[in-house]
């Protein structure tokens, strides 16, 4: 275990030494400051108050999007980089199994995408009781908790995406301009039966809170369900491309 949790920790410093590993973070805390600001400054009775602001910008229709996209950005390069510039064989001569690598990579993803969804968390709370009434309303922490699991869930769903894109094209630019047309295609709904079996409609589990699903027949347990399948599978390609490669 600690083998592979120094390899999870390279992965993660490679990311970090990036000139650009911080440009995420001030983006995704300065759009939701501006958010805050216009929505104080010029409808103030949108939100009745602090809990209710920091609930409805944690889910996905909120800045989940924004979050997911950022994360995408950051993360689509992590394997496909290391092909283009030929470090993988340096990887890949080492005493470790290449799952091991590969599964060293996908932990390091979700850790970026955790820590971008927590530093949005916590500049939108600051944000939030700083611009809006606290107290009152009938929003409580568990609700604020479960936009923050939906928001997070909708951003792992998509970085495992680009994780398996990333290892089946190899390339950053395809990565991520196929990530950015799922991301810009995943609130078109086709009402057919048999879409509620497609990614899509399934993402935003938030959705399921007091709201009407998308198609007939779709519940929470489905769609989790649906979103387990469809994860298993991107991570399943993945790994079997990634270990039959050759490097050479």
């Amino acid at each position: 275990m600690r083998k592979f949790n120094l390899l999870v920790l390279n992965e993660w410093l490679k990311i970090f030494k990036k000139r650009s590993f911080f440009i995420p973070y001030l983006i995704a805390v300065l759009f939701q400051a501006m958010i805050a600001y216009i929505s104080h400054s010029f409808s103030p009775d949108s939100f009745p108050s602090a809990a209710a602001f920091i609930k409805e910008m944690l889910l996905p229709t909120g800045l989940g999007q924004i979050i997911a996209i950022l994360a995408i950005i950051g993360t689509a390069g992590i394997v496909s980089k290391e092909h283009s510039q030929g470090t993988v064989k340096f990887l890949l001569i080492r005493a470790r199994s290449r799952t091991a690598i590969l599964a060293s990579k996908y932990v390091t993803v979700l850790l970026y995408a955790l820590s971008l969804t927590v530093v949005t968390a916590a500049s939108i709370v600051i944000s939030g009781m700083l611009l809006f009434q606290t107290g009152g309303g009938d929003t409580g922490i568990a609700d604020i908790l479960q936009s923050l699991l939906y928001g997070y869930v909708y951003t792992m769903v998509y970085v495992t995406f680009v994780f398996m894109v990333g290892v089946l094209t190899n390339s950053t630019g395809v990565t991520i301009g196929i990530s950015m047309f799922a991301v810009m295609m995943d609130k078109v709904v086709i009402y057919r039966d048999f879409y509620k079996y497609f990614l899509f409609p399934n993402l935003d589990l938030s959705i399921y809170r007091g709201g009407t699903p998308p198609l007939p027949g779709m519940t929470l347990g489905f769609s989790i369900l649906m979103l387990a399948v469809y994860m298993a599978v991107f991570l399943l390609a993945g790994f079997m491309v990634f270990r039959r490669r050759d490097v050479a």
